[in-house]
């Protein structure tokens, strides 16, 4: 006959432990994830039984105000992001929470032996983690700075009879400083790595998290490019009023770095209602067949979405919204130019000054989309030759080409 093996209390020295080893995790770059599965496993070794561990910590991000990060043994982490919400309409699940009580009352923490508790009553969670077999919730709270709008929030249960004892509470609460510590170092970095990548790209914003910041860093290589320009929006502003102006933008921008992005190519700059996307590839036939494919691949798919977005716009009474792109191919200078205190970090050179020339034609050819005779020798297809163009800034005439509609 089998027999269970009752555990005895935890040990003080391994939970110990697990606070210095989180502190140490403070000093490198690992992921947030990783280092709180870390944590909670080494304090299930050291004999805690925590069925459930929980943490809320705030972020700067354009789409989250915060990150839910839930951990249960043998399921692991799982991280959801929470969207912003606007002045006073609180989500109602964050209201009637204990989390909301820690930060509306400015309290530290707050217990809760829940073993049998009915769904509802003072906190809805509770009745739904003691449906799920848990007996005790330990929540607390920890700011980041003097005002408190800034911290982490977080939550402790077991489903062990009985709840937590008084050694296991003491031994929880007495991690919170140096897991704190470690969620802001961690939170620091994914802060930097947001802004950077949200206001530079992907991998103009690696770059520079890896160390590329001195003004003239950089390399010369090989891109297809993307250059697009949203026609008429001077005007637009002064008849339609600043909001509206705004939103044709952002229309435009989504639809055509939505379509950038999916075939692997990263929006590098926006210049007022312009844009330049790029997509890196190697000084060899293959690679520049693979980009030049992708960038024209991106621009049939942005014109579905402009389409899209078009026939709404008419349908609620508004003007259509006209744009062009050009696609060219050609090796740029990838790095930091601008003064010493003040860098920006993007593609420069010849290519990128054809490119935004050969835009500029789409209004005279009436096309939304052209290209260069070097661009259409790599993608294929089929194409119509339109002209030739004396572009200022290019010696020679350049041969302009339609694509074939999709």
């Amino acid at each position: 006959m089998s027999q269970s093996i009752e555990r005895g209390p935890a040990s003080t020295i391994l939970v110990d432990k697990a606070a210095r080893w989180l502190l140490e995790q403070a000093l490198f770059d690992v992921e947030i994830g990783t280092m709180l599965a870390g944590c909670y496993e080494r304090l299930s070794a050291a004999g805690i039984p925590i069925s459930r561990a929980h943490l809320v910590l705030s972020i700067l991000h354009p789409l989250y105000s915060s990150l839910g990060i839930t951990w249960r043994p043998g399921d692991g982490i799982s991280i959801e992001g929470y969207q912003h919400f606007l002045g006073d309409d609180i989500p109602e699940s964050f209201r009637t929470s204990p989390y909301y009580q820690l930060k509306n009352q400015n309290i530290e923490f707050i217990r809760r032996r829940i073993e049998g508790l009915d769904v509802g009553g003072e906190f809805p969670i509770l009745g739904e983690l003691a449906q799920q077999g848990n007996t005790d919730y330990l929540a607390f709270g920890l700011a980041f700075n003097t005002q408190g709008d800034k911290g982490v929030l977080g939550s402790w249960s077991t489903d062990r009879p009985g709840g937590f004892t008084d050694s296991e509470i003491a031994a929880l609460l007495n991690l919170n400083d140096p897991l704190a510590v470690a969620c802001k170092m961690a939170v620091q970095r994914e802060v930097a790595s947001n802004v950077v990548t949200t206001y530079l790209g992907t991998d103009a914003g690696n770059r520079v998290l890896n160390g590329n910041i001195k003004r003239g860093d950089g390399e010369t290589t090989r891109a297809a490019i993307i250059y697009g320009d949203l026609r008429g929006s001077t005007a637009m502003a002064d008849q339609e009023g600043r909001q509206a102006y705004i939103d044709a933008l952002n229309d435009f921008f989504d639809a055509t770095g939505g379509a950038i992005s999916a075939q692997g190519g990263e929006v590098l700059s926006f210049i007022g209602d312009a844009f330049l996307a790029v997509y890196p590839c190697g000084r060899n036939r293959k690679e520049s067949v693979v980009a030049t494919q992708a960038a024209l691949a991106s621009s049939y798919d942005a014109i579905i979405r402009m389409n899209a977005i078009n026939k709404d716009r008419v349908s609620s009474n508004l003007a259509a919204l006209g744009y062009g792109m050009s696609l060219h191919i050609g090796n740029v200078m990838f790095g930091n130019v601008g003064m010493p205190d003040r860098l920006a970090y993007s593609v420069f050179g010849s290519t990128v000054n054809e490119a935004a020339r050969l835009e500029g034609l789409t209004t005279k050819y009436k096309r939304p989309v052209l290209g260069s005779s070097n661009f259409k020798d790599y993608a294929g297809g089929d194409w119509q030759e339109l002209g030739s163009e004396a572009l200022k800034g290019v010696a020679q005439p350049m041969a302009i080409y339609a694509p074939a509609p999709n």
